[in-house]
């Protein structure tokens, strides 16, 4: 078998184990009864304590991966509440910032221009102006290549002060070097100018505080610490570099957190300057945070530090006003993916659509990491429960990973085009018997059926439903896989044997391209697309937040996640019962393997064999939780860890955020509906209906209605 290892139980009883106890009191997480829209004054209070914030990282208008959309959607909520004392730093990249930047200079008069100018003197080019995100916070890019001429300096400087040395050869290390130097000059600079500003102006002394995203940005904080530059600083990491590597490494990873000798591992991978950077950076900073308790448990053993505050990740949530208009995305959205299935099916087609439920899971491609080996086995065990359980429900299964591909598969682009001339056939007939009709009425009489459909009809028909038939079976994939029998999505699909033949209930569709509007087989962009599905599953085994399934929640969509995933940790700790919400947690870490894959074959097949309403009651509640993950509510982490920071740095600054106690609102109660002894074929999942009906406008229950919010 080609899944990976996973973390064995050490203890008798999960409820009682040791590490599970301590795992749950194990960081200071600073609580809040607050949210951050109470301190939404676009900087106004910012301005009169004279208080800057400076974010930094790689990935500010330089689309990467999962870094950008953190600090993208939370611009909006970072500049309600700072205004123009807040400013977003990174790397110039041209082609990015030609679509995401709106060059401009700041006002005469301001520090920040100042500051700007004073690098500009020395050589380098800085570009100014607005990021063309929600918010429109202000960006400061620096341009790396104008400072390249100082790389060897740079790199004395970090040797003599940190005993860091830089291979010639890591460009990437290299970049990050001359970026951190340009930002902490650039830093250095602005408090000098913002000091003599607020002289002149009669203000109160500046208090700075500069938030580091990851090692790359991380080099930064080390400059202007060694340089004793009196900055508060925050660094947060987002993942661990050296954990990354071990787990793509098939290493049983969180069993030896404890044991890793972290010096020897990152110089076998080669990434130990990269490690040094990373690690000098967690202890040189006055407030470290980590996007969640499993990440912040990971960066104890790796970097040798506990996390301060641990700050989650969050998106920008828009609420409907209306409880029923997700609801109606959701089935525009589905009836755009029943077209793609009825033409990679063609032929084929021997399932209801009505009774097709679409399950899917996507990322990057790491196999092992994503849990896509587990998913893929517990498809197989869920096709042989359906044969035998629910014959008459089908499950389409997509697998949605970016690799190397040749082209389009041509069967696929075959059945769209066959289909297409199907419907375009019928609708011409459709057209031309209407016609018919209406001119053998007006005549006075009702027209027979040979007068209708006449035979040159029939034959365009038969010769539509002919080229649709094919004795070969559905494809599993969209795409000429390069290297496809060492792939290892397609290496499961074959060991598991699931090859979408006319007896199997689930079918595979690997799609190993990112989902747009401009493709030629699905035509609908990635949000649209999980929109349209009915589940989403990411059993992963390691995931430092999880957007994916995050998203999924905004949505509607119920999700399957993990408890090696800082989204599932999440969760656990803020809903008394998940599963109720539609946010199932297979546990992967206090389990063995096999139990784990089991329990995600019963979490699909208890989905399974939900009637359609039922599954609606489950996506209202699943996107209620939508508050939870608001950065409304979840940037209010962010503002504590800077206040933590700038008072560690200026002792006399006070701030009311710091004075409220447990944030009891978070907590999701079990719902009204929720029977409080589960029917044995629907473990905690919504109530059977009363009346047995599964359409959408029958959800008259009394505390159904209650339960939805509705009158």
């Amino acid at each position: 078998m080609t899944m990976r290892r996973q973390m064995s139980y050490r203890f008798e009883d999960q409820d009682a184990s040791p590490m599970a106890l301590r795992m749950n009191r194990r960081f200071s997480r600073v609580e809040s009864g607050a949210d951050l829209k109470d301190y939404f004054d676009r900087g106004d209070i910012a301005s009169r304590e004279n208080r800057w914030n400076f974010e930094v990282a790689w990935e500010v208008a330089n689309k990467v991966g999962g870094i950008y959309t953190v600090i993208r959607s939370k611009a909006y909520v970072s500049t309600e509440e700072m205004g123009e004392q807040l400013c977003m730093m990174g790397p110039y990249k041209e082609q990015c910032a030609r679509t995401e930047m709106e060059e401009m200079e700041f006002p005469r008069g301001n520090p920040l221009l100042d500051a700007v100018n004073a690098l500009r003197s020395r050589g380098y080019k800085v570009h100014t102006g607005r990021w063309l995100v929600d918010g429109n916070p202000q960006l400061i890019l620096f341009d790396i290549g104008s400072a390249a001429w100082k790389l060897d300096q740079f790199k004395l400087e970090m040797w003599e002060k940190c005993n860091i040395g830089v291979p010639h050869l890591d460009i990437e290390t290299n970049d990050a070097i001359i970026l951190g130097f340009m930002i902490a000059e650039f830093l250095e600079e602005f408090r000098n100018f913002a000091i003599a500003y607020s002289q002149n102006n009669e203000l109160s002394a500046p208090r700075i505080v500069a938030h580091f995203h990851e090692w790359q940005a991380g080099v930064g904080l080390i400059v202007l610490r060694t340089r004793l530059v009196e900055i508060a600083t925050v660094f947060t990491t987002h993942a661990t570099l050296l954990g990354r590597y071990l787990c793509a490494g098939n290493t049983d990873f969180y069993n030896n957190l404890d044991k890793f000798a972290v010096d020897e591992e990152a110089g076998k991978r080669q990434i130990y300057h990269r490690y040094c950077l990373e690690r000098g950076a967690t202890h040189l900073a006055h407030v470290f945070t980590t996007v969640s308790e499993i990440t912040g448990y990971e960066a104890e053993h790796l970097l040798k530090r506990k996390p301060d505050i641990i700050t989650p990740n969050g998106l920008n949530v828009k609420k409907f006003s209306a409880i029923h208009e997700f609801q109606n995305l959701h089935a525009v959205a589905k009836e755009k993916i029943n077209e793609f299935v009825r033409g990679h099916f063609y032929g084929h087609i021997d399932f209801d659509l009505d009774k097709t439920l679409y399950f899917f899971i996507a990322g990057r491609y790491e196999f092992g990491n994503k849990g896509a080996d587990i998913f893929i086995e517990s498809l197989a065990r869920l096709n042989a429960m359906l044969k035998h359980e629910k014959p008459d429900t089908t499950v389409v299964a997509f697998l949605i990973f970016p690799t190397k591909t040749n082209n389009f598969n041509v069967d696929s682009l075959r059945g769209h085009a066959v289909i297409k001339q199907l419907r375009d056939t019928i609708n011409n007939v459709q057209q031309a018997v209407g016609k018919r009709m209406f001119d053998t009425c007006l005549k006075g009489h009702i027209p027979g059926p040979d007068e209708l459909l006449q035979k040159d009809d029939l034959v365009k028909i038969k010769r539509c439903m002919f080229a649709m038939q094919r004795d070969s079976m559905p494809p599993v994939t969209t795409h000429n896989v390069a290297d496809d029998w060492n792939d290892p999505v397609l290496s499961s699909i074959r060991r598991c044997q699931l090859f979408n033949s006319v007896h199997d209930r689930v079918k595979m569709v690997f799609h190993p391209e990112f989902l747009t509007s401009t493709n030629p087989l699905f035509g609908i962009d990635y949000e649209e697309f999980v929109r349209g599905c009915h589940l989403g599953v990411f059993p992963s085994y390691y995931e430092p937040w999880g957007y994916t399934p995050a998203e999924c929640t905004v949505m509607g969509i119920p999700s399957v996640t993990t408890n090696l995933s800082g989204f599932g940790c999440f969760m656990q700790e803020h809903i008394s019962d998940p599963k109720s919400y539609g946010i199932y947690i297979v546990d992967r870490r206090y389990i063995g393997l096999e139990n784990s894959v089991q329990q995600l074959t019963n979490f699909m097949m208890e989905f399974s064999r939900l009637n359609r309403r039922q599954r609606i009651i489950q996506r209202n509640r699943t996107e209620r939780l939508s508050d939870l993950l608001d950065w409304r509510t979840l940037g209010i982490y962010y503002r504590q860890a800077r206040v933590k920071a700038l008072q560690a740095v200026y002792p006399d600054y006070v701030d009311e955020t710091t004075l409220y106690g447990s944030r009891n609102n978070l907590i999701f109660s079990r719902p009204h509906s929720e029977p409080p002894s589960p029917s044995s074929s629907r473990h905690t999942t919504p109530a059977p209906s009363v009346h047995g009906s599964d359409e959408e406008d029958s959800v008259d229950d009394e505390t159904e209605l209650k339960e939805l919010g509705m009158k």
